[in-house]
């Protein structure tokens, strides 16, 4: 069972999606985001590591037929749902697909009835829905940072998605 996490006194900003600095007057959450999948498709799992002063979360999980993109985005989906206000937070990910996708490409994707430039369907329209949703309520910062790098915390949001994978029931 996932417990709500509280991030202290948040507010709405303006343009949410946009990378913009946050101004910390009592605390800023930081998420640390990654996914994995064995086969692209495949078995696949997501992992999240929320951390708001000296409190942490971790979270995982998995499915067992996706794809790399879908575990992106539903480690991020799967961090904002277990916050229970509005906060500000700092979203950490090595998935440019999610990073750019919902800082630039989001815009034209809605505008144009969720289509690509080419006029096809946006992969992932689902998630990409929940995860607009989901990040209005909150005041983000979105980071890309690189992957398999040694960043501490993106080598724990790494290893959480492999648990993820790992959970998933290969039996039947």
């Amino acid at each position: 069972m996932i417990n709500k996490f509280s991030a202290q006194n948040a507010s709405n900003g303006d343009d949410l999606h946009k990378n913009q600095g946050l101004p910390d007057t009592v605390g800023i959450l930081d998420i640390y985001t990654d996914g994995a999948c064995k086969g692209n498709p495949g078995r696949g799992g997501w992992g999240a590591l929320l951390r708001f002063r000296d409190r942490e979360l971790e979270l995982f999980g998995g499915e067992s037929h996706t794809t790399n993109n879908r575990m992106e985005l539903l480690a991020v989906i799967k961090a904002l749902e277990t916050l229970n206000r509005p906060c500000k937070a700092r979203v950490h990910t090595d998935s440019q697909y999610v990073q750019k996708g919902i800082s630039e490409w989001i815009h034209n994707w809605k505008r144009r009835g969720w289509r690509t430039a080419d006029n096809k369907p946006v992969k992932n329209v689902d998630l990409w829905q929940e995860l607009d949703r989901l990040a209005v309520l909150h005041q983000l910062e979105w980071l890309w940072v690189k992957g398999h790098a040694g960043h501490e915390e993106n080598e724990r949001a790494d290893q959480l998605a492999n648990r993820g994978v790992e959970s998933v029931d290969t039996s039947g």
